[in-house]
């Protein structure tokens, strides 16, 4: 659910506004988008593995679960293909719920987003040192302090500021192309195959089993709201073109994070890719099955790795930055304690910095740094968020008298919430939306006692455009 800062720069350069044609929009375009999306595309290296453990490595049903979750992830696509429309200038989810039903009610996805970002650094860092030591098993005994280097490391380059996030874009490329790459060979001339059987468990009931192990692998759906608020960084693009860009980065991400994820899955079934030892990943499997040991297999690790750091890294931006803006100015009263809005000289909150990287770390230690034990909790505070957006867009279409889209939403607002539902059911995802429910909470008492000052349905945007 993060938002990259690596089209801002582009953005603030005079080339970069509405009347610009040609190369230059494409090349703006594209450090937007690919930035923007590196979240969600990094999603995949744990979503597929996350819904065959559910499965309890049932690859029958590998393919039905995937396509469900891409289904869903469409759904909510379109949700914020209509918040792009009707926030042009950013704001998502909280900006819809302020409007629709008051300012107050923004604090809740802004909740759920301050969780989502904790969550994203972590599991994000724990799924890039898996990838490491799925490349090297000799560093398995290291996982957790492997995970925590990488951890500092990724937190103390936000000191910088948002200098060389264009390379998070490329990033993104690389990973694709890569995947593309092992696709091919392993569908055409396979190096090995694997030993999974079609079915774990014939006499259970499919359809029950798909239905309870979906929800666990929305955490691919994490990150579809990113181009909704990033927009924001897009200030001398006029409303159309931001809009262009918004919806243009929305269908781009359906594309990619979909097509990669049936195609992987697809792939993980005919090779027979179940679910993977201790010191491995069953992403990184299905490309050892499919391309060999050799430099290909290195590259894919390589690349999914950079990308998780990328997406860690831009948490550790946007994070901060929503702290940042919700600390005020000496002309704006905030929320949090100015000292969370305190900036070095490029421009870094860096205390709020710190406040990331002790969650981060603390729950990566929790997890003993693997990352299915945090995939769990991931797609709770981000539904929740989804939830409140589609309810939200719901009522602005009963408002206008369009019966058809207000239907359409309110049924996707149930789909969201029963798949939130099948979350919380089992235990532990709890603490999220707790977690999600408390920071809602806090955040609320805050501005209350603060005066309730104006503009907190945009403190998402305003996050984005500084």
């Amino acid at each position: 659910m993060t938002v990259s800062k690596s089209a801002a720069a582009i953005a603030a350069a005079p080339s970069a506004v509405a009347g610009v044609r040609g190369p230059r929009r494409s090349v703006l375009f594209f450090a937007f988008a690919f930035a923007v999306i590196a979240d969600p595309v990094s999603s995949v290296a744990y979503a597929i593995e996350a819904a065959l453990r559910a499965l309890h490595g049932d690859l029958a049903l590998l393919l039905p679960t995937m396509s469900l979750v891409v289904g869903l992830v469409v759904v909510v696509t379109a949700n914020y293909w209509q918040l792009v429309r009707r926030f042009p200038k950013g704001g998502g989810a909280a900006a819809a719920a302020g409007r629709a039903f008051g300012a107050r009610w923004t604090f809740l996805p802004i909740g759920a987003l301050v969780v989502d970002f904790v969550l994203t650094i972590g599991i994000s860092i724990a799924a890039a040192a898996s990838a490491v030591i799925a490349l090297f098993p000799g560093l398995a005994p290291l996982r957790i302090p492997m995970a925590l280097l990488l951890l500092v490391v990724v937190a103390g380059l936000t000191w910088f500021g948002h200098g060389g996030r264009l390379l998070f874009a490329f990033m993104t490329v690389a990973f694709v192309i890569i995947s593309v790459a092992v696709l091919i060979l392993g569908f055409t001339s396979p190096h090995a195959t694997g030993h999974a059987a079609a079915s774990a468990d014939p006499g259970r009931s499919a359809m029950l089993a798909v239905v309870l192990a979906f929800p666990v692998a929305m955490a691919l759906a994490t990150g579809i709201e990113a181009p909704s608020t990033a927009i924001a960084q897009l200030g001398q693009l006029d409303d159309t073109h931001r809009r262009r860009f918004g919806r243009g980065t929305l269908a781009l991400l359906v594309v990619i994070v979909g097509g990669l994820t049936l195609a992987l899955t697809a792939l993980a079934v005919q090779l027979h890719i179940g679910i993977p030892g201790t010191d491995s990943t069953q992403i990184a499997d299905i490309a050892h099955a499919a391309a060999g040991p050799g430099w290909l297999y290195s590259a894919f690790q390589l690349t999914s790795s950079l990308l998780l750091l990328a997406a860690a890294s831009s948490s550790f931006q946007a994070g901060p930055g929503l702290l940042k803006a919700l600390s005020g100015t000496p002309e704006r009263p905030g929320v949090l304690p100015p000292v969370l809005g305190r900036v070095n000289r490029h421009h870094t909150p860096y205390w709020s910095v710190v406040v990331y990287l002790a969650a981060a770390a603390l729950i990566i230690v929790a997890a003993a740094g693997q990352e299915q034990e945090l995939v769990l909790f991931y797609a709770v505070a981000v539904f929740v968020s989804f939830l409140v957006g589609l309810v939200a867009m719901a009522r602005f279409a009963h408002r206008e008298q369009k019966t058809a889209l207000a239907w359409v939403n309110a049924l996707a607002a149930v789909a969201v919430a029963f798949t939130l539902a099948v979350n919380l059911l089992r235990g532990w995802p709890m603490l999220s939306l707790a977690a999600t429910l408390l920071i809602a909470a806090g955040l609320y008492a805050r501005w209350t006692r603060a005066g309730r000052p104006t503009g907190i349905e945009d403190v998402e945007a305003r996050a984005e455009a500084e």
